[in-house]
């Protein structure tokens, strides 16, 4: 099947692309961004050679409903969104952070917590918890943003600030718009009858000096959902969280002997395996917003995204 997994476009006023891990971002003049979700699967920080057709749609039209329903709470930097893959909005400056919010022992935290470690990032993680478990309240847990090929690594509040990557007032910020995000992203999960576990936020600032909100939210990347529905009976007995999350993609790599460790070899990734990957993240779509999911013409994708998008760019 058509999979996008990089391009090379030249857009009116194109100043320059930077090309992440999963997206690639166009700033043209006049302050504007063309962020393209391509179909790349990332895990461990590494990309996968191989794309997930529809990934990149999912991802995009996630992130825009959810900046969409978090307008009202923290402010972001999207204008619109004039392609199933594309998002444009404001040029902003990152933060060189990773804003990562945890409400359950799980994920990478639960690995650290059963290598015997009681601190990640410099909070504290309370005695006799067992992986899944609920936080007594969220903790936020920041990571240095990688570029591509490179990992993220953790980093404690001090650090941020005394190394001067954010200042003390910008971190504050980012702090209580990180709390209340997961706070209305929590609410929304439960309307889906889900749990929101963790997630990540990334936030830049306007050249006006405004801290927005930036890249995806609550999307199956940045984040790992539980299903609400019988999360306390498995619990009670130590058997695995049904999840909706990339988790399943990291679980498959680490019974193929892969972490992303130096020496390791990527498994091969089957059509019949990336099919069954799509068909996984339509369901996380489905699940996370409600809505049956639509398929958008691939039969190239290269050109749509090209055309809606030079059409965007004259109505701005």
């Amino acid at each position: 099947m058509n999979t996008i997994t990089d391009t090379n476009f030249k857009f009116p006023k194109q100043v320059n692309v930077y090309k992440g891990k999963v997206r690639e971002v166009y700033r043209l003049e006049d302050d504007i961004m063309v962020m393209v979700a391509t179909d790349r699967l990332s895990a461990f920080d590494v990309v996968m050679p191989k794309g997930i057709p529809y990934k990149g749609q999912i991802l995009n039209q996630i992130a825009t409903k959810m900046m969409n329903d978090t307008a009202d709470i923290v402010p972001n930097w999207l204008l619109k969104t004039p392609d199933a893959n594309v998002a444009i909005g404001h040029a902003c400056e990152p933060f060189k952070v990773e804003m990562v919010i945890r409400g359950y022992m799980s994920g990478h935290a639960a690995r650290e917590y059963k290598a015997g470690k009681r601190m990640l990032c410099g909070v504290p993680m309370p005695e006799g918890l067992k992986e899944n478990d609920k936080f007594p309240s969220p903790i936020i847990t920041p990571a240095t943003k990688a570029e591509m090929g490179d990992h993220d690594e953790d980093i404690s509040r001090e650090d941020i600030i005394k190394r001067g990557i954010v200042s003390e007032t910008d971190y504050k910020q980012l702090e209580d718009y990180t709390f209340a995000l997961f706070k209305r992203g929590t609410e929304i999960a439960a309307k889906r009858g889900l749990i929101l576990v963790d997630t990540k936020y990334e936030f830049g600032k306007t050249k006006d000096g405004k801290i927005v909100l930036i890249d995806e939210i609550h999307t199956p990347d940045s984040s790992r959902y539980f299903y609400a529905d019988g999360y306390k009976e498995r619990q009670e007995k130590g058997e695995p969280q049904k999840q909706l999350s990339k988790e399943f993609v990291r679980q498959w790599l680490i019974s193929n002997n892969f972490q992303g460790l130096e020496g390791q070899t990527l498994p091969e990734m089957t059509d019949e395996y990336i099919a069954s990957v799509s068909e996984r993240y339509i369901e996380l779509y489905e699940n996370i917003t409600g809505e049956t999911f639509v398929k958008a013409d691939i039969s190239n994708i290269q050109k749509r995204i090209e055309t809606n998008v030079l059409e965007c760019l004259q109505t701005l």
